[in-house]
């Protein structure tokens, strides 16, 4: 008993002056200092193999997108892949089409969308409090998906919208809509977290709904359309998407590990956050807004892809803990990596056949949500 209460101490110890060390607490980094160099030693050594960790996944990132460029009907060696990746204007015209134009913007789109996607996830499953948050959960998808199905069935759009563009705005517009709506309805009556989690639950069974309607008044060949798009496809991938994309992404991740301190205190409780001086609820509002926009955003570009939101963020815990400096950027490398996984499996499940990723991440995250669903009931049992 006193060795498990003494190694308690010392975790509680490290874990104080990691949090101390993130707000800049001098009582606890200067004023004890040979107990505060103690127990920052664990901490830093944790600090570091959270770095390899971040590392290690990136490294697999790009080990899976040679992978999925490598993937398809038409095989390429490893040196044509490369040679026409580095020197386009010297290579084969023919291998020069099947990489730029094809493959890697879908393995690029791949990584960019489960990025967001993690990015989102995470951020939501920590200002809601709430292991089960995502943009899947809380009806940013399904108005993503209504705003396609008005575009494709119903030909109901913004005008002077390039024809390119249309079912993405459109999917854009409503998701968005669905964010601002989430976000206005939890100010206007001061929501609790719960509260929030359970308006995005009948945000999703509304807009699910309306896209049956939609496709039950819809001709064949719309209702094909509509259906390809709701079952998530990188095959609308393209260079402007992907620059978009990318952009908002960059734009996202630095304003996410600005709050991470605030974030991370968070996960202490939202009294605990406060008494660091820390706005609950404004950080809550705001951080909810940006990344229902991104996750919006990646959603209306390649249709519904269900689970990355909800899945990356619970292995990034488990890799990076709960130190948002880590844990940010580390959903989103997981989100990455699942989503370029699902695309490898997309194509190589049926021989000669590309399944829609959506239905790959399907298959492999309701298992993972399953057990989360279950951990989570024993924890709170």
């Amino acid at each position: 008993m006193s060795d498990s209460a003494s190694m308690h101490r010392t975790r509680c110890a490290a874990q104080t002056a990691g949090l101390a060390g993130m707000l800049g607490d001098p009582d606890h980094l200067g004023g004890t200092h040979h107990a505060g160099a103690a127990a920052l030693q664990p901490y830093r050594r944790l600090t570091r193999r959270r770095a390899l960790w971040l590392a290690a996944v990136a490294l697999l990132i790009v080990g899976s997108v040679l992978f999925d460029l490598r993937s398809g009907p038409s095989g390429l060696p490893l040196a044509t892949l490369l040679h026409t990746l580095f020197d386009r204007a010297a290579a084969d015209p023919a291998a020069s089409v099947i990489v730029w134009q094809i493959r890697l913007p879908y393995a690029v789109m791949a990584v960019l969308v489960g990025g967001a996607l993690g990015l989102s996830g995470a951020e939501m499953q920590t200002i809601l409090n709430n292991p089960l948050a995502s943009p899947y959960t809380l009806g940013v998808s399904a108005a993503a998906a209504f705003g396609a199905s008005l575009a494709i069935v119903l030909d109901i759009t913004l005008p002077g919208i390039a024809q390119s563009w249309i079912v993405s705005a459109n999917a854009f517009l409503f998701a968005l809509f669905s964010a601002l709506l989430l976000d206005g309805v939890a100010r206007w009556r001061g929501m609790n977290t719960s509260g929030v989690v359970l308006f995005g639950i009948a945000l999703v069974f509304a807009f699910h709904a309306l896209v049956s309607l939609t496709q039950f008044v819809a001709s064949a060949d719309a209702l094909q359309g509509l259906i390809f798009w709701t079952l998530g496809s990188l095959a609308r991938a393209d260079w402007p998407k992907i620059g978009v994309l990318a952009v908002a992404l960059a734009l996202a991740l630095p304003l996410a590990l600005r709050n991470a301190w605030k974030l991370t205190a968070l996960r202490l409780g939202e009294d605990r956050a406060a008494s660091f001086g820390i706005d609950v609820r404004r950080i809550r509002l705001m951080t909810l807004l940006r990344v229902s926009v991104l996750s919006a955003l990646a959603v209306s570009f390649v249709g519904t892809i269900g689970f990355v939101g909800l899945i990356a963020p619970h292995i990034a815990r488990t890799l990076f803990g709960e130190d948002h400096r880590f844990y940010l950027p580390g959903s989103m490398l997981v989100g990455a990596l699942m989503l370029s996984l699902a695309s490898i499996a997309s194509k190589l499940l049926v021989p000669g056949v590309l399944i829609p990723v959506g239905i790959v991440t399907a298959l492999v995250g309701i298992p993972l949500f399953l057990g989360i669903v279950v951990r989570t009931q024993g924890v709170s049992s």
